[in-house]
C-alpha cells in the first residue's frame, strides 16, 4: 500500500494531512451544491536552480507554488477551476466556478469519473521510491555546477566558450481524491545537473550539451564526467561538411531514439485515435513495427522516472507489453478518451509510463561501435531540429547534424541536413537496436537503425 512518507513533509510547507483536509472540504461543499461527481487535487512544488557561464554565477532561482484544481460533474456536464488560496472561502468560490460552469456547459455522453472497477485502491497503491529530497544550499549547487563547466573548459583548447552549466533540485507532493471512492498521493523528486561548452572560434564553432537527470541526487553523474562529454561531444562536431542529397540508411544515437518510440505513443494515444488524427488509426492487432520489436511499459518501476501507482485519474497501473513482435498490443488511454473509442482504459490519463524499446535481435555486444559497423555507409544523427512531424499522414522531416559513416567508421561531422520518411516505413524499416540503451525521461531506448531515409543536403 502506498502509505504517506514519512519524509514527506521535509522542505515543504503542507503536509500530507493538511492536502487531504482540504481536498475533503472541496468534495463536500461540491456535493452540497448538488454536484453529481467530483475530483479535488491538492499539490505543492518546490526547489532551487543555479546557473553558471564561464566561472561566474549568473542566477539563483527558488521556486515554491500551490494548487487546488476541483472538477466538478453535473450529469454529463463538466467544470474545472483551481486556486492557489488554501482558505475555506476561496475554496468555496473555486468549487463553485467549477460548478457553475459545469451547468452551462453541453453535456458529454462519455464525460464522467473513472468506473469503479478501474480505480486503485489501498491495496493497489505500491510505494516505488520516488521521493529523494536533496538537502543542498546555494552555494554547493554553484560549486557542482563551477566543477562541471571548468572540466569541459579544460578538455581542450578548443573548447573557447560555453553557454553555462546548472543545477537543479525540484521536489513536488500531492494528494487527490474523487467520489468514486479513489484516495492517494505521494511525494517524487527530480534533480539534474547540465552544461553547454562552445568549441571553435567564429564561423566554425560547434556547441553541444550533456546532463544527468535523476530522481535521487546519488544517483546523479559526477559534474567533472558530464562536462568532459559534454566538451567531447563539441569537440567531435568541428569542421563538420554538408553532403548532397541521397538516401541512405540513417543510425539515430539512442537519446534521439526515445523521440522516435515518443512519436509512436503520440500515434497511439487516444486523443489522436477518437479525432482520426493519427496515421496509426485502428492499429490495434496490426504488425507496425519491424518484426523483431517488441515495446513494454511497466509503471511500478522504483525510482523510475515515469513510475506511478496510478494515473492522473486514479485509476491503477500495471505493466503491460504496448507491442508485440512488431504488433500493436495496445493503447495509451485515459477513462474519457477510451469510453470515445468503445474501450477500456488503460491507465494512461497523465501520459506514459517507463516505456522500454528493445528487439529481439539485440546482443550484449551491439554498442555503438556495433551499431556503426551495421550501419556500414550512411548518417548516424546526434541532433535534431524542429518539429517536422506530421501525425495525421506520418510524414517527418527533421533538421540534423551528425556524423558520415563509411564502411562502419566514422568518416567526418555533417551539419545542415534534413532528414525525411514516413513513419509508417520508418517504424516497420527499424532494422536493428543497440545494446547501448539510454534513459530519456520515461523512455529507455538503445540506438535505432532505420534502413532507408532521404537525407537532403546541398
Amino acid at each position: 500500500m502506498n502509505k504517506p512518507d514519512p519524509r514527506a513533509d521535509r522542505g515543504f510547507s503542507y503536509s500530507r494531512a493538511y492536502f487531504e483536509e482540504l481536498v475533503d472540504k472541496a468534495l463536500t461543499h461540491a456535493r452540497k451544491l448538488g454536484a453529481t461527481d467530483a475530483g479535488a487535487e491538492a499539490s505543492e512544488g518546490c526547489g532551487l536552480s543555479v546557473s553558471v557561464r564561464k566561472g561566474e554565477l549568473e542566477n539563483v532561482e527558488r521556486n515554491r507554488d500551490k494548487s487546488l484544481g476541483v472538477t466538478v460533474y453535473v450529469g454529463q456536464r463538466r467544470g474545472n477551476a483551481s486556486t492557489s488560496d488554501f482558505s475555506d472561502a476561496a475554496i468555496e468560490q473555486t468549487v463553485q466556478a467549477a460548478f457553475d460552469i459545469a451547468r452551462f456547459t453541453a453535456e458529454d455522453p462519455v464525460a464522467g469519473l473513472p468506473d469503479a472497477d478501474d480505480i486503485a485502491g489501498p491495496d493497489d497503491q505500491p510505494e516505488l521510491d520516488l521521493f529523494h529530497p536533496w538537502d543542498i544550499d546555494s552555494e554547493r549547487a554553484t560549486a557542482i555546477a563551477l566543477a562541471c563547466e571548468a572540466a569541459a573548459l579544460k578538455t581542450s583548447r578548443k573548447i573557447t566558450n560555453s553557454e553555462g552549466a546548472g543545477v537543479s533540485a525540484q521536489q513536488s507532493h500531492f494528494f487527490s481524491a474523487h467520489t468514486r471512492g479513489f484516495r492517494g498521493g505521494y511525494a517524487s523528486s527530480r534533480h539534474s545537473l547540465s552544461v553547454a561548452p562552445i568549441a571553435g572560434r567564429g564561423d566554425h564553432m560547434q556547441r553541444d550539451a550533456w546532463y544527468s537527470s535523476m530522481r535521487c541526487a546519488d544517483e546523479l553523474a559526477a559534474p567533472e564526467a558530464v562536462g568532459r562529454y559534454a566538451a567531447e561531444r563539441a569537440l567531435s562536431r568541428l569542421n563538420a561538411r554538408k553532403i548532397s542529397t541521397r538516401e541512405c540508411p540513417v543510425l539515430f544515437e539512442s537519446p534521439l531514439a526515445a523521440g522516435l518510440l515518443g512519436a509512436y505513443v503520440q500515434a497511439t494515444s487516444g486523443g489522436a485515435l477518437y479525432r482520426r488524427s493519427t496515421f496509426l488509426l485502428d492499429s490495434l492487432g496490426k504488425d507496425v513495427l519491424a518484426s523483431h520489436i517488441d515495446v513494454t511499459e511497466d509503471p511500478h518501476v522504483r525510482r523510475g522516472k515515469g513510475s506511478s501507482p496510478f494515473d492522473e485519474e486514479g485509476v491503477r497501473t500495471h505493466a503491460r507489453k504496448v507491442v508485440d513482435a512488431g504488433r500493436v498490443e495496445g493503447y495509451f488511454l485515459s477513462s474519457y478518451s477510451a469510453r470515445k473509442l468503445g474501450m477500456k482504459t488503460t491507465g494512461n490519463a497523465g501520459g506514459s509510463h517507463n516505456l522500454v524499446l528493445s528487439s529481439r535481435s539485440t546482443q550484449p555486444q551491439d554498442d555503438l561501435r556495433e551499431m556503426l559497423r551495421k550501419l556500414g555507409t550512411g548518417l548516424f544523427v546526434i541532433e535534431l531540429m524542429g518539429q517536422g512531424v506530421n501525425y495525421v499522414t506520418g510524414d517527418y522531416s527533421r533538421g540534423a547534424s551528425g556524423f558520415w559513416v563509411e564502411n562502419g567508421e566514422i568518416a567526418y561531422p555533417v551539419q545542415e541536413i534534413t532528414i525525411a520518411g514516413n513513419l509508417r516505413h520508418m517504424f516497420a524499416g527499424i532494422s536493428a537496436v543497440g545494446a547501448d540503451t539510454y534513459t530519456y525521461g520515461a523512455k529507455t531506448v538503445g540506438s535505432v537503425l532505420i534502413d532507408r531515409m532521404t537525407v537532403a543536403g546541398n
